[in-house]
């Protein structure tokens, strides 16, 4: 498996018809402007609410949030830039669980954030492991507010020798039902705070030893070795349109970044979207993050039925975005995703409709066999397909590796998220259980 192959190994295929979210369904995070916002609302509802719902979570919280914690404590603003970074440190360096870890800060400090505040992940509802050494969390989020119940979502982790790529979710749920995507069939139930996105990479790190002390797994499915990540690379794949919630994306983007704290790279970090053609702009001016596409058709009337995101912002405004999107260049390509489907999108005449669509971009194009899901009506290329569509591709001078499917036996593949929340039929559950290899602590 190549490099670039493994470093998209998830697609987004969620996106709303209606334009971005109403006001009530916004993240409630601090945004990236930090003070500025923080002068507005002085907190977000989450912390402002700390007396009526218990401890507040810190972990994957910004700066400025810490900031505020700090302030509602008591401390003196010639202390509370000191304190900021020392949490951070802790928080976002060390991987702590636990205040009294911290023992460069002063014990009646550590006291008053634990009576207030917390440093819990989301709780891991489930863990699963495929043969091929991919993993599955299924995590449980905490009420935002009254109306929610708790939500659920997925991230995956993808091994390989000397790197790891872990796929976030965005929202729970998604708001596009893209026709080929698990994940699509899905109703939308909310859009993930930054604290919620960041979450996910402390879950990850916590598993698999990443933090200093930590312990990894010992089934050698986890790159190792002296200065060696078993999280190097995040890609927003998972639940959700990344770009229908840009702010909280953009926010948890600028944490996983600081190199105080998780310190990952920005050219390792790849935002995939459906189309939402006026965000991709402003996710490469202000985010400056490597861009995929899930594209899957070369002609608007296939596309509007695989991706109805489509119909709002067709493939030619589509590309022009993606002509447009700041940093574009041969060392920083654009990744198309195209999944194989039998006898809909696999022909050699479609793999030179590609060719011709895209000329002139600095691309690459990710081909994607068809991972099966319960109750889809839809089958993978055959390999002789997939290889004759991939070599037209090839020798047009475009990149077109095949992504080896990875994860699929615990529905961890391209396509397959969704939430066990929402239930398999008993029989595909049953097959499931059968071919599940279960990970060890």
């Amino acid at each position: 498996m190549t490099r670039a192959n493994s470093e998209l190994n998830y697609e987004s295929s969620s996106s709303s018809l209606d334009g971005p979210l109403p006001h009530p369904m916004r993240q409630l995070g601090v945004g990236r402007l930090g003070p500025r916002v923080l002068e507005a609302r002085a907190m977000t509802p989450a912390v402002s609410a700390a007396e009526d719902r218990g401890p507040v979570r810190l972990a994957g919280a910004a700066r400025a949030e810490l900031a505020c914690a700090l302030t509602d404590l008591g401390v003196a603003d010639r202390e509370r830039n000191m304190r900021v970074s020392q949490l951070w440190h802790w928080i976002y360096h060390r991987g702590a669980r636990d205040f009294s870890a911290m023992r460069n800060i002063a014990r009646p400090l550590l006291d008053r954030l634990a009576e207030r505040h917390n440093l819990a992940r989301p709780e891991i509802v489930a863990e699963q492991v495929s043969a091929d050494g991919t993993r599955k969390w299924l995590l449980r989020l905490p009420p935002v507010d009254a109306r929610d119940k708790g939500a659920e979502i997925e991230c995956v982790y993808i091994p390989e020798s000397g790197r790891g790529t872990l796929c976030v979710s965005s929202q729970v749920g998604c708001t596009l039902n893209c026709s080929f995507c698990h994940t699509g069939t899905m109703p939308l139930v909310r859009n993930l705070t930054a604290a919620e996105i960041v979450g996910q990479v402390l879950v990850a790190r916590d598993r698999l030893g990443d933090f200093p002390g930590g312990v990894a797994p010992t089934d050698g499915l986890v790159p190792s070795g002296e200065g060696v990540r078993a999280v190097s690379n995040i890609v927003f794949m998972g639940m959700g349109e990344p770009l229908y919630n840009f702010e909280a994306v953009g926010d948890a983007i600028a944490v996983l970044t600081d190199g105080d704290g998780l310190s990952l790279s920005r050219r390792r970090i790849t935002v995939s979207t459906s189309g939402v053609v006026p965000e991709m702009s402003r996710l490469g001016a202000e985010c400056g993050t490597m861009l995929a596409v899930s594209l899957h058709a070369t002609n608007n009337p296939l596309r509007d039925r695989l991706v109805p995101l489509n119909r709002k912002y067709p493939i030619e405004q589509l590309l022009q975005a993606c002509r447009d999107y700041p940093g574009a260049s041969n060392a920083r390509r654009i990744t198309f995703e195209y999944v194989m489907l039998k006898g809909v999108n696999d022909t050699p005449a479609e793999a030179k409709a590609l060719v011709r669509l895209l000329k002139g971009l600095p691309a690459k194009i990710n081909l994607i066999p068809f991972n099966p899901w319960p109750g889809s009506n839809f089958e993978c290329s055959d390999w002789e397909t997939i290889e004759r569509f991939s070599e037209i591709v090839f020798n047009a001078g475009y990149a077109s590796p095949v992504r080896t499917p990875r994860g699929r036996d615990i529905l961890a593949a391209c396509g397959q998220l969704k939430s066990e929340s929402e239930k398999l039929r008993a029989r595909a559950r049953m097959m499931l259980e059968e071919s599940l290899v279960v990970g060890q602590d």
